[in-house]
């Protein structure tokens, strides 16, 4: 059998995510202080008993999702299961930050900062309500290309993420947005969804914040990773890390190419994917774009007992 671990994007963030598996491994715990110590203050306390509102501020939700991953992380590790499972590691957006910090790639504390940086970036960005999101339901990525293409009318309208071959994402100016949203329903889509994000994603819009990556990111030490992480914006295995630094940069306006990266996995030999973190979305994707990948959620001690009895 060959395994991948995948990491949740934004979205997955639930208020309470992460505590019980904090309460069961001193190891987990650990992580979260750790990622408090490193932005000088409680995110924890946000991210067990806050407002889910201000969670879900891309500057929160960013680092606490990883925090979250990285507590799975070392549940399993505590229980035996080291990366050194995974044949690959790989994660949607943000969890791709989460996917290097668990291979050993990045300090999760390097990796809280980084994430709190980018958060903020992509937020100022654009001004709050200038920029969307919409997930295109039932068109493939050829056709929301076409979509974007013809709405954007000298506006900034991109596909951003290629989620499954059911549902494409795209963002950029709110107008623009609003009519693909139109558009793809005119050319036979199931359902175009205005997304609940802050802020327009994986597009050109992104550049300043992808300026600021690129000073945050060249001040920070990037080892090889001890498994290939699959990146976002080639869909294809990497361990150098000038390259991986470089894809980090690139990965703020690029697409986040999930369902291709997925289809690296199956071409490579995986046969089973573990969730780590919160949520199951990625599992949800994974079924649609290959079923031969078996997936499994690891987010709670409950999770890591039964992933590590049916490895043993």
């Amino acid at each position: 059998m060959t395994t991948a671990f995948v990491f949740p994007g934004q979205g997955a963030q639930t208020i309470g995510m992460g505590k019980a598996l904090a309460e069961a491994y001193p190891a987990a715990q650990a992580i979260f202080d750790e990622v408090d110590e490193a932005l000088g203050e409680k995110l924890s306390a946000l991210i067990w008993e806050g407002d889910i509102a201000e969670l879900t501020l891309t500057q929160n939700a960013q680092p606490a999702l990883m925090a979250t991953s990285m507590a799975a992380m070392r549940a399993l590790e505590a229980e035996g299961v080291t990366i050194g499972a995974a044949s690959f590691v790989a994660g949607h957006s943000l969890g791709e930050y989460s996917a290097l910090a668990a291979a050993g790639a990045i300090s999760v504390a390097d990796t809280a900062r980084l994430l709190r940086t980018r958060g903020l970036a992509m937020q100022s960005a654009v001004p709050v309500g200038e920029g969307a999101m919409a997930a295109i339901l039932g068109l493939d990525l050829e056709a929301v290309r076409a979509v974007a293409e013809e709405a954007a009318q000298g506006e900034v309208c991109q596909a951003a993420n290629d989620n499954d071959p059911t549902q494409v994402v795209v963002s950029g100016a709110k107008a623009a947005v609003e009519r693909a949203a139109e558009i793809a329903k005119e050319k036979g889509a199931k359902r175009a969804v205005m997304l609940p994000v802050s802020a327009p994603f994986h597009c050109a819009l992104m550049q300043p914040a992808a300026n600021a990556m690129a000073e945050a990111l060249a001040g920070v030490t990037i080892n090889a990773p001890a498994v290939p992480v699959i990146a976002n914006v080639r869909a294809e295995a990497v361990s150098d890390p000038d390259t991986i630094r470089q894809l980090l940069v690139e990965q703020v306006t690029g697409s986040v190419r999930w369902r291709e990266s997925v289809q690296y996995m199956a071409a490579q030999g995986v046969t089973e994917a573990w969730e780590i973190g919160a949520g199951k979305a990625l599992s949800g994707m994974i079924r649609k774009i290959d079923r031969s990948i078996a997936s499994k959620a690891v987010g709670t001690p409950e999770d890591v007992q039964k992933v590590v009895q049916n490895d043993s």
